[in-house]
């Protein structure tokens, strides 16, 4: 279902961006992954559109990126406001000597730092090797928004947008009203000219139809499943918050059994029997010209 509510981020939501980051990094295509590591220059220079809490730097840094700068822009002041504080201490703590900067940090020489704006118009006026765009590409009109990212990218740029969301859910044990809960959450989301609950499938053909190449694509599923009665890291707070989400988008008029569903659901989840799947791929493009 789909993954960010609108409006500026509170730190209640900020707690929801930490607690699926164990969620998408045990669902993330390694395949997908180790062809743009291996497509990327020793000094690279990265722009990511919805950075959120600023997760790339520290998985840039676990991949070997050594050298070269990162550029993070989300629309959302306090979420930039917690990387910028954040993510130099957490990678001190990982081992990485890091000076700070009035927008980041710098890990020898690897430079990195975050800004509030809206990334589609404040890449597309640079030129970087890779460009990212994670659960984001459900969120945008999907044809302006690869206009942006390709321009930003230039010439032989990569363009990589994994985890984005392809419209299957499903929520474990069965429900009778899975499939009214689902078209209701759907629908409304649809609703939004901004977005698309199919945006996987039309990306995947937005790609193959533009001149450049599209060097890898994969499932990156998100999967949550209960543990000996629990969850690990925050996982249970992630799945109260799509029911959370559930409830905020579909009204009873919309989907009449909705109140019963999110009761039972919430009472499994409370009792760790609840278990969910995403449906999502992961993208790796590159724009035509030099470096192809």
């Amino acid at each position: 279902m789909g993954e960010l509510p609108d409006g500026d981020m509170n730190h209640a939501q900020i707690r929801y961006l930490e607690a699926k980051r164990s969620v998408d990094e045990r669902s993330r295509s390694r395949r997908v992954a180790d062809r743009l590591f291996d497509a990327l220059p020793e000094s690279p220079t990265v722009g990511e559109a919805g950075a959120g809490t600023g997760t790339a730097v520290p998985w840039l840094l676990e991949r070997g990126v050594t050298a070269g700068s990162y550029r993070g822009i989300d629309l959302s002041p306090t979420v930039i406001a917690h990387a910028k504080r954040t993510q130099p201490a957490a990678l001190r703590y990982r081992g990485y000597d890091v000076t700070d900067t009035e927008t980041g940090g710098t890990v020898g020489d690897f430079r990195f730092g975050f800004e509030v704006g809206d990334a589609l118009e404040e890449l597309r006026g640079h030129s970087h090797d890779l460009v990212v765009a994670q659960q984001f590409m459900d969120l945008v009109p999907l044809e302006s928004a690869v206009d942006a990212l390709t321009a930003a990218a230039g010439g032989g740029g990569l363009v990589y947008c994994p985890l984005t969301f392809d419209g299957v859910t499903v929520f474990q044990p069965d429900h009778p009203a899975d499939g009214e809960i689902q078209r209701a959450y759907h629908d409304a989301i649809d609703a939004d000219a901004d977005r698309e609950t199919r945006a996987g499938r039309h990306l995947l053909d937005e790609f193959r139809n533009r001149a450049g190449s599209l060097l890898a694509v994969d499932a990156s599923d998100a999967i949550v499943r209960p543990r000996n009665g629990g969850y690990p890291a925050d996982e249970r707070y992630f799945l109260s918050c799509l029911l959370d989400f559930v409830e905020e988008s579909v009204p009873p008029e919309a989907a009449p059994a909705v109140g019963d569903w999110l009761s039972a659901r919430r009472d499994q989840l409370a009792d760790g029997r609840l278990s969910y799947v995403g449906h999502r791929y992961d993208f790796l493009y590159r724009t035509p010209g030099e470096g192809t």
